[in-house]
């Protein structure tokens, strides 16, 4: 451990260019946070280390998965709003609005993805029931059949990257440190 100073209460950072555990050895991002520490020794490296981690395994998963959707005509995007149909149930319906929010998207944003899907025959766009100024959005029979596929080859995907590097203990405990991270940010 080192100390860092600085104003505030003097808090202690693990080097983080140390790899921890039996065959572990250091990666780029240890290269960052050591190069860091060789030119500012007062900076705490270790949030650098985690999200320079969590960003790179999202770069290089992400591009697997589009890799694994890319069969079904689909990216990743698109399987975003497929994948939000089919996890709201029968009859795989919600507004765009819904799913506007659900991913966090805006709304010229999901109108293009649903206009690529639609033309796919992937989904359709009927008038809201309810509302007469809404739209629902239904996943298609043919819709449902692909992201069932395409669900299962991107967790291929995923459970590859998991298995290449963690047990299932600590890919669960993994997932718990994130899902506790993100919940203290408001994420």
């Amino acid at each position: 451990m080192r100390s860092t100073s600085g104003p505030g209460p003097a808090r202690t950072s693990p080097r983080t260019s140390t790899a921890t555990g039996a065959g572990s050895h250091p990666d780029a991002v240890d290269a960052i946070t050591d190069q860091w520490a060789a030119v500012r020794p007062d900076l705490e490296t270790l949030p650098m280390a985690v999200f320079g981690r969590v960003y790179r395994l999202t770069q290089t998963v992400g591009s697997r998965m589009q890799q694994a959707y890319a069969p079904y005509g689909i990216s990743r995007g698109e399987f975003d709003v497929l994948g939000t149909l089919r996890r709201s149930g029968e009859p795989y319906t919600l507004s765009p609005r819904e799913l506007s929010a659900t991913l966090m998207l805006t709304t010229g944003g999901m109108t293009g993805r649903l206009d690529k899907l639609e033309r796919a025959g992937l989904l359709a766009r009927s008038p809201d029931p309810h509302d007469r100024r809404g739209l629902r959005v239904t996943l298609s029979k043919r819709g449902l059949e692909l992201v069932d596929e395409a669900v299962t080859a991107g967790l291929a995907v995923q459970r590859e990257a998991l298995d290449a590097g963690l047990d299932e203990e600590e890919a669960r405990q993994l997932a718990a440190l994130l899902r506790k991270l993100l919940l203290a940010t408001g994420a």
